[in-house]
């Protein structure tokens, strides 16, 4: 092994530095401003838990991606929180316990034993916000609309925005009542959208039945038209189906009111979050990126596995994935050069600039060193006697 082979880091893990650094703490920031502004608290979950509580409540979504070690004070196991909706599910109805309405926003690093897709890296910056103690379609309309303003926060261009019925699959499945190995062959063609694997799965059920429904749900997708066609395909089936169908298309209605310039579609194969979401489910996407830039849905159940049913909505997003694909513009406020000179004077300027700006200043070796190469556009000279600011050059 060389000496530079020493540092290299794993494959999926990058340092970011400057000046993407900056950009990426900018949206950061101004993430969590827009959050807090519409009424979510601040919260910042440890990085580490017991696998116990990361895993509540969640099936077997997270297992594969959490890295696992020992506490080394109780032996205990632990692992490095691959998603933080699990996290902010135990504040809500653990640790906090209020009743009414909570609201919680966090952002933070996540760690993925292998990245989700060839576009991303091992250690996304998740941001988020989760609403709970409502179960009302106007809790699922806050939490959507406030995720289309943090993409337009981030400047990302033409949103299309999937809704999909987690009930749709699981009502037909559990009609079904497939053995478990058929089941989870099914769950698994559905989720990557492989027509010819269901054909082959469900090929033989009669007509009518819900093995049939699902292999021409799996054909159905698209705008409006498609959710009218997924009303054709269950018409007589249960009335949980005919529910989820309508909540579809009062929320679509709704959101095509309050943003014409978004558009929208249906995506009847979509069971990302299955196994621990219950409801209507949504992602963001922008043209020439194959994966969600923003993903979200109603997940009732998780907080009766900590101990406290409550309802609740949320969505999440990777600040690092979106600030490569916004057309954001961040104007640099740029800085002020001070050079190095020993007149007391100087100290107290540089002092009260430093209350609403950004002053580097000279160091011994700096001699000769353009001010620009440091990020300054402007520098402290003295001109009859004071310190003044003024443009370089």
């Amino acid at each position: 092994m060389t000496v530079s082979d020493r540092w290299l880091l794993p494959d999926g893990v990058e340092d970011i530095l400057p000046p993407l650094a900056g950009r990426i703490e900018s949206l950061r920031r101004d993430v969590m401003d827009t959050c807090q502004r519409w009424g979510y608290q601040l919260v910042i979950p440890p990085l580490i838990e017991y696998l116990e509580s990361l895993f509540t409540g969640t099936g077997n979504d997270l297992e594969l991606q959490t890295f696992k070690l020992t506490d080394q004070l109780t032996g205990r196991m632990m692992g490095v929180r691959a998603d933080m909706t699990p996290q902010a599910a135990r504040i809500d109805a653990h640790t906090l316990g209020q009743e009414g309405i909570t609201r919680l926003c966090y952002a933070g690093h996540v760690l993925h034993t292998r990245p989700r897709h060839m576009l991303t890296g091992r250690t996304p910056i998740q941001a988020g916000c989760e609403l709970f103690g409502s179960g009302s379609e106007a809790a699922d309309m806050e939490v959507i609309s406030l995720m289309l303003e943090t993409l337009r926060v981030a400047g990302l261009p033409r949103i299309h925005l999937d809704l999909a019925h987690v009930a749709i699959y699981e009502s037909l499945i559990g009609e079904a009542d497939f053995d478990r190995d058929t089941e989870s062959a099914i769950f698994d063609a559905m989720a990557r959208k492989s027509v010819p694997e269901l054909d082959q799965l469900l090929g033989q059920c009669p007509s009518g039945s819900a093995g049939a429904r699902l292999r021409e749900l799996a054909r159905v997708s698209g705008g409006p038209e498609a959710l009218n066609e997924a009303r054709r395909i269950l018409q007589g089936a249960s009335d949980s189906l005919d529910a989820a169908l309508d909540q579809l298309g009062r929320v679509s209605d709704m959101l095509g009111r309050d943003y014409p310039d978004i558009s929208f579609g249906f995506d009847f194969c979509e069971l990302r979050g299955y196994n621990y979401h219950t409801g209507l489910v949504f992602a963001a996407y922008v043209a020439g990126h194959g994966d969600s830039v923003a993903k979200g849905g109603r997940y009732d159940a998780i907080g009766s596995d900590f101990g406290r049913a409550r309802p609740a909505t949320g969505f999440s997003l990777d600040i690092r994935s979106l600030v490569s694909l916004g057309e954001r513009v961040t104007r640099s406020a740029g800085a002020v050069w001070a050079p190095a000179d020993d007149d007391p004077a100087l100290d107290g300027v540089i002092s009260g600039l430093r209350m609403t700006e950004t002053v580097v200043r000279a160091l011994p070796e700096d001699e000769g060193v353009n001010p620009a190469a440091r990020g300054c556009d402007r520098e402290l000279v003295k001109q009859g006697g004071q310190w003044v600011v003024q443009k370089l050059g």
